[in-house]
């Protein structure tokens, strides 16, 4: 078996998009569980959903990276394993990963910080917000 350029950009894309296809969808059902876990904390102020709503945050904080590094990494493949079906889709294709780019990094990377690290910084409700946002 003869390993041409093609081949290879095949085998990288593919192991950039099987990363890409566990951490997305794994973040965001973690995410939710988040979510509920805040709201039955500030409903309940049961400091038990709070510890295991941490819990569950240090684990979606290292998918959410896994997630984004394979995302970014998968974009460019875009551009340069994939350079003339991204000319010729661009138009479509374009708009939608550049939704995505603004939605994710800025909206979602915010809240993430403050997910992450803002627990003892902010009040229980904007915390709670923050899940929210991040889901």
């Amino acid at each position: 078996m003869e390993l041409d350029a093609l081949l290879l950009s095949r085998i990288q894309f593919a192991m950039t998009i099987g990363f890409h296809f566990i951490f997305p969808p794994l973040t965001i059902g973690l995410a939710w569980l988040i979510v509920a876990l805040q709201t039955k904390y500030l409903r309940t102020g049961d400091e038990l959903y709070n510890r295991i709503s941490r819990f569950w945050i240090k684990l979606f904080a290292i998918s959410f990276v896994m997630g984004v590094a394979s995302g970014v990494v998968m974009e460019f493949q875009f551009g340069t394993n994939w350079s003339e079906y991204s000319r010729f889709v661009g138009d479509i294709f374009g708009a939608p990963l550049a939704a995505e780019g603004i939605f994710a990094f800025f909206l979602e990377s915010a809240f993430v910080g403050v997910l992450v690290w803002g627990a003892d910084r902010v009040s229980k409700r904007f915390y709670w917000f923050s899940s929210l946002m991040v889901a």
